[in-house]
């Protein structure tokens, strides 16, 4: 009932999914009850509540546990939230295993553990699967779904009508692979971003704007491919005229970086005189972070419609 198993929480209570809540601390549940309420009804005054039913509708639909055969009893889909800790993660799914019938899904969010780590073994493993959801799920709405290799196919397909019909925007990975593809992709970014605050090309913060104020911009609304596609006559028009440039540029990438030493200062300097690394201005620049992404949600909502 951290603040990932809260967002999924709300995620599926917007899609009028009775929703229980487990951990092993009862002050944590009422913790997190009353922020998801806080949280409901400030999105509903806001007016991005998510969902066709009201905040108090949709609170109506959560309930919380202690007890973890107490709370599955019933379910048909079972998302796990623990930390990313692979034993942890390893004894909650083989409890799991134990008390779920043959109908239950079993999901996690982890964001890295292959699930060939996390369920090879279990009596169930044709029920498992990764739903990695981006933080927060409630505005990112993108979950990749990775099936174990024994996952059944549907399983998947299972996994993936769900999410679409609770509102988030389902990608299907054909196999496992380390860190999926948002990681992969955005450690490929961080990688060359590094590199370049590094060798003394850019600044930390120039190098922000670069992202945020050009790249970003499209990303938003459309991805890498498709810019290809827009940005010639065509991919393979594209190709024609820029791969010998691109093949040009990708040979002077260096090494994957350490992520240490000076360039971690240079890094944390520039950062730190933006937003200081203390509780309060980082908690308060997450919140303005998190309105920007309701804006940009409901945004991308009302261009949809249209």
């Amino acid at each position: 009932s951290g603040l990932i198993g809260r967002s999924w929480a709300m995620v599926f209570a917007a899609g009028g999914f009775r929703v229980k809540l487990y951990d092993i601390a009862q002050q944590q549940l009422t913790s997190a009850l009353e922020n998801i309420r806080k949280q409901m009804k400030d999105m509903e005054k806001m007016g991005v509540l998510k969902g066709a039913l009201s905040a108090d509708q949709q609170l109506a639909l959560i309930s919380v546990c202690t007890d973890l055969k107490a709370a599955v009893e019933g379910a048909t889909f079972i998302q796990e939230c623990t930390p990313e800790n692979l034993e942890l993660k390893k004894k909650i799914f083989g409890q799991l295993d134990l008390i779920v019938g043959d109908n239950v899904i079993l999901s996690s969010s982890t964001s890295c553990i292959l699930p060939s780590k996390l369920f090879t073994g279990l009596k169930h493993v044709k029920q498992c699967i990764v739903s990695h959801p981006v933080n927060p799920p409630y505005f990112v709405p993108l979950v990749e779904i990775v099936p174990h290799p024994e996952t059944d196919p549907s399983t998947t397909e299972r996994t993936y009508a769900l999410m679409k019909k609770i509102g988030q925007s389902p990608v299907r990975l054909n196999r496992e692979i380390e860190g999926f593809v948002l990681n992969r992709l955005q450690y490929a970014v961080i990688s060359e971003a590094w590199r370049l605050v590094g060798e003394g090309v850019m600044s930390p913060t120039d190098l922000d704007l670069v992202m945020s104020d050009g790249l970003g911009m499209r990303y938003a609304f459309i991805g890498p491919l498709e810019t290809m596609h827009l940005n010639a006559e065509g991919v393979s028009n594209y190709c024609e005229r820029y791969a010998e440039g691109m093949r040009l540029v990708l040979n002077t990438f260096g090494p994957v970086p350490e992520f240490s030493g000076e360039t971690v200062q240079k890094v944390n300097q520039a950062l730190s005189e933006k937003i200081p690394a203390v509780p309060k201005a980082l908690d308060a620049r997450r919140k303005w972070r998190d309105e920007c992404l309701i804006g940009l949600a409901k945004l991308k909502t009302q261009m949809k419609s249209n």
